[in-house]
């Protein structure tokens, strides 16, 4: 596999940064790299443009940028909240005969970060890894209904409605009337908005702040959905998400 010159060279003055040595001259990381300065003043010009370096206006020296901490962070949170809600998952799906996802937020996106299939329900689109449309997924609608609507404004900013099936909603106006109508409900629902003959019901998941950290969907077919009806289903799924929750921190009197 061919590497990418320009990309080692960047992660590698990231690497040269560490609890003893915070900040660096350009000088002493072109020495330590044994670059030419103008090729480390590229490098570096391009690492503070996407905020993973910052330069310290008193000395000009360099230091890591807090985009570092926003994505080390983000890691970070996804890996706990990976482990604590991975047995309450596999119950879900155990009990409900459901597939179930595990989703969080990335900027205008849903990423599934675990899924536990239901060999009675097999959802073949989604993956672990995969992002996902907020406009056509119940998680997605999930994880961005129950925001403020400070929030939502500046998330649905330049977003792109794209069809997926003939039930998408492909325009600001209608998703911000679907919202409402989530809040007023208290749960999302993809009707075979983002993949036809799948329907999912979906529920946030919330921190010791309070904050929206993820949201947890159980998805099955159109046809199975109507036969059993969905009462059932969205109780288990809102008593899921409150129990793992209460263990981020969020108490049960605070959910309601």
């Amino acid at each position: 596999m061919p590497i990418i010159q320009a990309v080692e060279r960047a992660l590698k003055i990231l690497d040269l940064f560490d609890e003893f040595e915070t900040e660096l001259k350009i000088t002493d990381i072109s020495e330590r790299m044994a670059l030419h300065k103008s090729t480390v003043h590229s490098l570096l010009k391009t690492l503070q443009k996407h905020r993973y370096i910052e330069q310290n206006p008193e000395n000009g020296k360099y230091r890591l940028g807090l985009k570092l901490f926003e994505r080390g962070n983000f890691v970070i949170q996804s890996m706990d909240l990976r482990t604590i809600a991975k047995d309450y998952l596999q119950k879900l799906s155990k009990v409900s005969g459901k597939t179930v996802h595990l989703v969080v937020l990335d900027g205008k996106e849903g990423i599934y970060i675990d899924k536990v299939e239901s060999a009675s329900a097999t959802i073949l689109y989604s993956r672990i890894g995969r992002r996902i449309p907020i406009h056509s997924s119940g998680v997605g609608k999930a994880l961005v209904a129950f925001r403020s609507d400070e929030e939502i404004e500046q998330i649905l900013n330049h977003y792109q409605f794209n069809q997926h099936t003939p039930n998408t909603i492909t325009d600001k106006k209608r998703f911000l009337e679907e919202i409402e109508e989530i809040r007023k409900r208290g749960y999302a629902v993809d009707n075979e908005e983002n993949e036809p003959g799948v329907f999912c019901v979906a529920y946030p998941v919330r921190n010791h702040n309070g904050d929206i950290v993820a949201a947890i969907s159980m998805s099955t077919t159109v046809n199975r959905a109507k036969e059993e009806g969905v009462e059932e289903t969205v109780k288990m799924l809102i008593d899921t998400c409150h129990e793992i929750s209460y263990k981020l921190g969020y108490g049960f009197q605070n959910i309601h």
